[in-house]
């Protein structure tokens, strides 16, 4: 009965070790919520030398007293994100947005730079889409993101009056995300 209830406790302990060890190995280029690879919504600025230390971290100065954007690349020099800070110039602060450059970034149901209006609306309940002077910007709160659109591809009025709806009728299905950002405070 011994020997048994040892067996039983040491097949537990590798249980654990074994789903702590799957845990460890988070994809890099997986969006959720809240969370850009091994990026979460309360990471300090300070902390992104160690998670991207096999990357390069750019400061791009917005202009005076606008703050900086802080843009990632990877070892071959490709943009991957461009992060705006909750607070500027402060190390302790968190990520306010992050801008998705790279087509290897995806949500669990395939979103990525390369989506189509199609793939948006076939995945995602569409929050809300408000009308700006150049693009249809489309909310996504199921996973904080939101998306632009250029509105080129909208049709009727919208198209050229911002006091105008858009509906999602007015979007072509092969219309091209423009930009995608995630949006944590």
């Amino acid at each position: 009965m011994k020997k048994l209830l040892y067996f039983a406790g040491f097949m537990a302990i590798l249980v654990v070790l074994h789903s702590c060890q799957q845990e460890e190995k988070k994809d890099p280029f997986q969006i959720n919520k809240n969370s850009v690879g091994l990026l979460t919504s309360t990471t300090p600025i300070k902390a992104l030398d160690s998670i991207f230390a096999k990357d390069s971290i750019v400061n791009k100065d917005k202009g005076f007293s606008r703050g900086s954007d802080i843009m990632v690349y990877d070892k071959n020099g490709k943009e991957l994100l461009l992060l705006d800070p909750v607070q500027n110039f402060d190390s302790t602060s968190t990520i306010a947005n992050v801008r998705i450059k790279d087509e290897r970034f995806a949500t669990d149901k395939g979103l990525t730079i390369n989506s189509t209006f199609k793939d948006i609306s076939k995945h995602y309940k569409i929050a809300r889409i408000e009308n700006t002077l150049r693009s249809a910007v489309i909310f996504l709160d199921e996973i904080n993101a939101y998306v632009t659109i250029d509105k080129e591809v909208i049709s009727g009025s919208a198209k050229y009056n911002t006091d105008v709806k858009i509906e999602p009728s007015q979007i072509p299905d092969d219309a091209k995300i423009k930009q995608f950002w995630l949006g944590w405070k």
